[in-house]
C-alpha cells in the first residue's frame, strides 16, 4: 500500500508520469481560464479588443507549452525526446514557413495595425479596389484581414498585408 504513493511522485513510473502530466494539463487549463476571465473583464473597458484578443490568445498557447516543457523537464525519459522534438520542430516550423508566405504575411502585417493603429475600427478610409477607389468604414481589424463596409453597404474583406502595403486616405477619425 505504501508503494503507491511512492509510485505516483516518481516520474520514472508509470502512474507517475500520469500523475504529472495531469497534473501539469490541470494547472494549465486552470491558468488559461484565468487569462480569458481577465482577458473578458479587460475587454469590456476596451472600444477595439484587437490586441486583447491576440495577446490572450498567445498567452494561452504559451501557458501549455510552458506546461508541457516543465514536464518533459521533470520526466527524465522525455529529456532526449524533447532535444529530438526541437530538432524536428526546427525543420517542420520551416517548411510550414514556407508553404504559408502569405498567412504568415498577413499575421505580421496584423500585428503591425494593431501595434501602430493608422486607422481605427470607425474610421472612414479611402483606398483602390477591384471595383476602383472606394470609401469605406472600418468596422474590425483582426490579425488577419480587415472588414469594411462601403457606401452601398457592402462588406470589403480586404487582406491585411495589402492594408499595410496601400496608399489609404482617412476620411475622418472615429470618435472613439
Amino acid at each position: 500500500m505504501d508503494a503507491f504513493p511512492n509510485d505516483l511522485l516518481n516520474p520514472n513510473t508509470l502512474a507517475g508520469l500520469i500523475f504529472f502530466g495531469a497534473a501539469f494539463f490541470v494547472a494549465a487549463t486552470i491558468a488559461v481560464l484565468l487569462i480569458r476571465r481577465m482577458t473578458r473583464r479587460v475587454a469590456a473597458h476596451l472600444t477595439d479588443v484587437t490586441a486583447a484578443r491576440f495577446i490572450s490568445a498567445l498567452a494561452q498557447l504559451l501557458v501549455y507549452v510552458v506546461a508541457f516543457v516543465l514536464y518533459a523537464h521533470v520526466v527524465p525519459g522525455l529529456r532526449a525526446v524533447g532535444t529530438a522534438l526541437l530538432t524536428g520542430v526546427s525543420v517542420v516550423s520551416i517548411v510550414i514557413g514556407i508553404a504559408a508566405q502569405n498567412t504568415l504575411g498577413n499575421l505580421i502585417a496584423g500585428l503591425s495595425l494593431v501595434l501602430y493603429r493608422p486607422f481605427s475600427v470607425g474610421d472612414r478610409v479611402q483606398l483602390s479596389s477591384p471595383k476602383g477607389v472606394i470609401a469605406a468604414t472600418v468596422e474590425e481589424v483582426s490579425l488577419g484581414f480587415t472588414l469594411l463596409r462601403d457606401d452601398e453597404a457592402q462588406e470589403v474583406i480586404v487582406p491585411n498585408t495589402v492594408m499595410i502595403g496601400t496608399i489609404m486616405i482617412r476620411l475622418n477619425r472615429s470618435r472613439r
